[in-house]
């Protein structure tokens, strides 16, 4: 059971999200960070339609105490975030997304996959994910996201 660890926990979360959302108005998402995207969208408006579902990979950096985090986790929230933008910048400069998985990701789940969390409909991940995986260009890796898991880096694959 915990092969599928924090992806598990991405899911069960983003279903307790929807119904959060249900209950109470929405809001703008949050703006993403795109200081260390690879792959900068264009100023031109885009004419393709906002797909459905999409692919990523994602490098998952916990700290002690985050949901999921396995209990040989011990950096502070702080280290997690500076470990992320390291990774981040690495991976905007890059180099191979799947090294620096096999080499930084605490989700033992996707780590197994080279980091893949597969196709995914927006409401399938936690909302911090999800947002910003969605306004990833396809090829785009985003800045370090934090969600209650710890900060995800994350590579839009579709």
């Amino acid at each position: 059971m915990r092969s599928i660890g924090v992806l598990a926990c991405l899911v069960a979360l983003a279903s307790c999200e929807e119904k959060k959302k249900e209950e109470t108005p929405s809001t703008p998402p949050p703006a993403v960070s795109t200081s260390a995207t690879a792959a900068q969208p264009s100023a031109a408006p885009s004419t393709t339609a906002v797909p459905d579902a999409i692919a990523a990979q994602h490098v998952l950096v916990a700290w002690k105490g985050a949901q999921g985090a396995p209990k040989t986790v011990t950096r502070s929230k702080a280290d997690a975030k500076k470990l992320a933008d390291d990774i981040a910048a690495r991976a905007a400069k890059g180099e191979e997304f799947s090294s620096l998985v096999a080499q930084y990701s605490d989700d033992p789940g996707s780590k197994e996959r080279q980091g893949s969390v597969g196709k995914f409909t927006r409401e399938k991940m936690t909302k911090p994910f999800s947002d910003a995986a969605f306004a990833l260009p396809v090829g785009g890796v985003s800045g370090a996201v934090e969600s209650a898991f710890g900060y995800h880096v994350i590579k839009r694959n579709q």
